[in-house]
């Protein structure tokens, strides 16, 4: 397996593929996932002529266990030594939830000097968690009740997470249960311990100065029907403090909308990158 050693001894692995001179895509994928879960958009921009990669979070995957420093801190610095192993130039960055988290404070806390591109994918900045000054996000009861999930039943916690997490709770929509058996096998390849203290990590990190700080062309991509990370306290307060940000919604798309409807956002991603 190829891995990294960051500065504090944990070995972050990765994935690395196509043309070393071909521009990169870096992918920050969601909690409590892995790599993996790009796999459709990895074969397809690699087929397309890019270099493309993804590693799984600390304490996630292939990873290190960690037992400390889950913490959005330290997943940008782990990206920042990712980027630095392998030198990467000109990229372009892709998160999904707490990965859009990831991406947003990588860039903001090591600078775009190696970014040309990002994108935000039903991410979860500027910030989940409901407080006075977000009077929209929602309470600390909702991440209490994941953490419980985590701690006291994870197994059975992953699989129910999966139905809204897809969409295919909603009345007429077809379960695929392939799906729901690979988002359940990330997830439990992973710490209990890291994706416990990961809850904290996406929901009561607060973006707003990570986002006013990012200066390269951003594409804020959200479902209207996103029952993980609701688009109203996310992407449409997201890209209004962006510099260079631009909203696409996708009526009735679901949190995992790139799983579900990989042809409409390869497609949307595909553009943008060339624009």
């Amino acid at each position: 397996m190829s891995t990294i050693k960051t500065k504090d001894g944990v070995d972050i692995f990765y994935k690395d593929w196509g043309d070393k001179s071909a521009q990169p895509i870096v992918f920050s994928h969601g909690w409590p996932l892995t790599a993996d879960d790009w796999d459709i958009q990895m074969l397809y921009f690699l087929q397309q002529g890019y270099r493309v990669i993804a590693h799984d979070r600390r304490g996630h995957g292939r990873s290190s266990q960690t037992w400390e420093g889950n913490d959005m801190d330290h997943y940008a610095d782990d990206l920042a030594a990712l980027t630095e192993a392998l030198d990467l130039k000109n990229a372009i960055h892709v998160g999904h939830s707490t990965g859009g988290g990831e991406v947003a404070h990588y860039i903001a806390r090591h600078g775009g000097k190696r970014v040309a591109k990002a994108v935000l994918m039903s991410a979860v900045p500027p910030i989940m968690l409901k407080t006075e000054a977000n009077p929209g996000g929602l309470p600390m009861e909702v991440f209490d009740g994941i953490r419980a999930g985590v701690a006291n039943n994870r197994p059975d916690f992953y699989k129910d997470i999966t139905m809204p997490f897809y969409g295919f709770n909603r009345p007429g929509a077809k379960v695929l249960e392939g799906v729901r058996e690979k988002w359940w096998l990330q997830g439990m390849l992973g710490s209990v311990k890291s994706q416990y203290d990961c809850v904290k990590a996406f929901s009561e990190t607060d973006f707003t100065e990570d986002l006013k700080k990012i200066d390269v062309p951003t594409l804020v991509m959200h479902g209207d029907d996103d029952q993980i990370v609701p688009i109203a306290d996310s992407a449409e307060l997201a890209v209004k403090l962006l510099k260079k940000g631009t909203l696409k919604v996708y009526a009735g798309y679901p949190h995992g909308m790139f799983t579900t409807h990989p042809e409409v956002i390869n497609a949307d991603l595909l553009a943008f990158f060339k624009s």
